[in-house]
């Protein structure tokens, strides 16, 4: 099986910076299929040559994460989760699928009869690099939507921007920022983020991340309170009190962003500030939807620009992922 290629771009961000918002408006347009939170938060590790057969791959998307897992055991349930409660899973939220988080909740009505669905389709796919695995998936979920195009949008996403613009060399990239100290404010008080600055700050200290320590692998005693089974919603509140690890986070993804547009000079790019978005928001949009190429980006842009006026008084609920 060999689904047909499709037009496509990511959204390439650090995350609470309003991608989400970005993400919502898109799937608007009634060409595009808005896929949210799959290349960074759901995959099998963008990262390296890896090369999968079908059925690996599908085991590795239908896998429990286990980052949200220990979310879930804290009750600091992100709020970019979107499994409905009379899903399938949602009386063992510990074991539903990395894919049925976010991904398929924002893209059917019925996420657990798409999940069966492409049960019986992804693991048809050949043997391969995981990156074309990636590719052969979003554009079978866009032409199972009957849509025309793509646009993948993950939360803290510049973290995997040089995987991403290795691995999607014709994509169009928007890349989107916002000022380091807003968006380093509310990195704080969201518990991905700040699970993602500790898994970061240990690697660089200790060379370790502790959510990938192997069975009987040791660890320094100081990073025993942080594994996954150890880790509790009060330590993560309490390191959230600190604001200038998340500035150093969100210098850590704006360098891994810029070098890797610096590296690759994708073909087609598009920078755009959440500032601009919020203050002038309908030129801005028009901008996007040209650079995405649809066919409609005028009407678009007016008839969904409403939803950013309707909330530039709130940062917050504005802001996604």
């Amino acid at each position: 099986m060999d689904p047909a290629t499709h037009d496509h771009a990511i959204i390439i961000n650090t995350g609470r910076c309003g991608s989400t918002m970005l993400s919502d408006l898109i799937a608007e347009q009634p060409d595009t299929l808005s896929v949210q939170e799959f290349l960074m938060w759901v995959t099998p590790g963008i990262a390296g040559e890896k090369v999968l057969t079908g059925p690996a791959y599908w085991a590795a998307l239908s896998a429990p994460s286990t980052q949200l897992a220990t979310l879930f055991r804290t009750g600091l349930v992100p709020s970019e989760v979107r499994y409905p409660a009379h899903g399938r899973w949602a009386g063992n939220l510990a074991e539903l699928p990395q894919i049925l988080a976010t991904t398929l909740p924002k893209i059917s009505a019925d996420p657990d009869l798409l999940y069966d669905m492409l049960a019986g389709l992804v693991p048809a796919f050949p043997e391969q690099p995981l990156a074309r695995h990636h590719r052969m998936f979003l554009d079978l979920l866009t032409s199972l939507a009957g849509r025309r195009r793509w646009v993948e949008r993950s939360g803290g996403s510049s973290n995997i921007a040089p995987y991403l613009l290795k691995d999607f060399p014709d994509a169009r990239v928007v890349y989107l920022t916002r000022d380091w100290a807003d968006t380093a404010r509310s990195m704080s008080r969201h518990s991905c983020f700040q699970l993602m600055q500790l898994r970061v700050e240990l690697v660089g200290r200790y060379g370790l991340d502790p959510f990938e320590i192997a069975p009987g692998q040791r660890v320094p005693a100081e990073v025993e309170r942080y594994l996954p089974d150890r880790l509790t919603a009060e330590t993560l509140r309490e390191r959230g009190e600190d604001v200038r690890r998340y500035q150093g986070l969100c210098a850590f993804l704006a360098s891994q962003a810029e070098q890797a547009i610096v590296d690759a000079r994708p073909r087609r790019l598009l920078r755009m500030a959440y500032e601009d978005i919020i203050d002038d928001p309908l030129p801005q949009l028009e901008r996007l939807g040209r650079f995405l190429g649809f066919e409609d980006w005028q009407p678009w842009a007016r008839r969904v620009v409403g939803s950013v006026k309707a909330r530039s008084g709130a940062q917050e609920m504005v802001v996604g992922a």
